[in-house]
């Protein structure tokens, strides 16, 4: 698919900077940012195992979750990347305990957008060779230029992200993203170190015949959540679906997206509140689904009009294929109070 198209990112985002409504340059510059990042991280990932970078680093995130040695390597390199070149006034990371406020050399905080980003999801599957990612997100701050950001800077709803994406670190490294006028994908050629567009205006087909859950984890659940899996794995019309979970958010979003599909990640009993960070993880993932055809709620509210209470705020999830959404919404509605 590269050799019959020979458009590269770059050229990509100069060709459709005029169609973001804030076309200064800045965007453009922060995506670049984040590309050259993911170009640096993908050649770490796919080192593991020949040096050590692999295993626990011996520290817990904020979430108490065991940090693995490439978390800190990709948290570091990215928010690295982001202050050199000095195009955002702040970064939110799924590793660190707050956010950071950077100021530019030139200019006090004249900067215009904040960066919330998960380095590495899926870390955990690193030791054996499973598909890991990167998940980022971007808004404009709303705190007056000139000035310090805020934690009002982070806490936006996800229908204010001015830019939202994805790097799949897998058999080939691709790199997802939207700036709300569609989705498209860009695949790395390792041999010159360029992405190229592979997977123009992506799109969820309408249903599918995949559902991803931790099934391990049915006992937990809600009755609808119960009620949906069942369903899926009746014998009836064109089911049952083929279950497929691999245990990181990007790769089961990219697969079910190209594929059909539906990933749900509920609260339980466990875990009341949902395990996913929506600030790092759903926003952005909504952000990508509902400009890809899909669709992604808390099996109640949309997303993307989640008002964020604070930074590592976790919620239920559930994403995919519209009409596989609308069927599960139905499921849940039987449980309403």
């Amino acid at each position: 698919m590269i050799g019959n198209r020979n458009k590269t990112l770059g050229e990509f985002i100069i060709e459709h900077q005029a169609a973001f409504q804030y076309s200064s340059g800045e965007l453009s510059k922060l995506i670049n940012a984040i590309r050259l990042a993911a170009k640096v991280v993908n050649h770490e990932v796919n080192k593991a195992g020949l040096v050590d970078i692999i295993g626990k680093a011996g520290d817990t995130n904020i979430q108490g979750e065991d940090q693995q040695k490439l978390d800190v390597l990709a948290n570091d390199k990215f928010i690295q990347t982001l202050k050199n070149r000095e195009i955002v006034c702040g970064i939110a990371s799924e590793e660190e305990d707050d956010f950071i406020s950077i100021n530019s050399n030139d200019e006090q905080h004249q900067n215009k957008y904040v960066v919330l980003i998960d380095p590495l999801d899926g870390s955990s599957n690193i030791d054996v060779n499973v598909s890991v990612g990167t998940i980022f997100s971007v808004y404009r701050r709303i705190t007056p230029v000139g000035t310090p950001v805020t934690l009002e800077d982070f806490l936006q709803p996800g229908r204010d992200q001015v830019a939202a994406g994805y790097i799949v670190y897998g058999t080939s490294t691709m790199l997802v993203y939207t700036t709300g006028d569609g989705v498209n994908g860009f695949t790395l050629n390792p041999a010159i170190g360029t992405f190229y567009l592979s997977h123009p205006n992506m799109q969820f087909p309408e249903t599918g015949k995949i559902y991803s859950v931790n099934e391990g984890n049915y006992v937990h659940f809600l009755q609808g959540v119960k009620d949906y899996i069942k369903y899926c794995q009746q014998e009836e019309g064109d089911r049952p679906y083929t279950s497929r979970y691999i245990g990181s958010l990007v790769s089961d979003f990219h697969r079910n997206m190209i594929k059909g599909g539906i990933y749900m990640y509920p609260k339980s009993s466990q875990t009341e509140s949902g395990k996913l960070r929506l600030l790092y993880e759903c926003n952005p993932m909504a952000f990508i689904a509902e400009q890809a055809n899909g669709l992604a709620t808390g099996g109640r509210t949309r997303i993307l009009d989640i008002q964020p209470t604070e930074l590592h705020q976790r919620v239920p999830f559930f994403c995919g294929s519209q009409k596989m959404m609308e069927k599960l919404h139905e499921f849940l509605d039987k449980y309403r109070e």
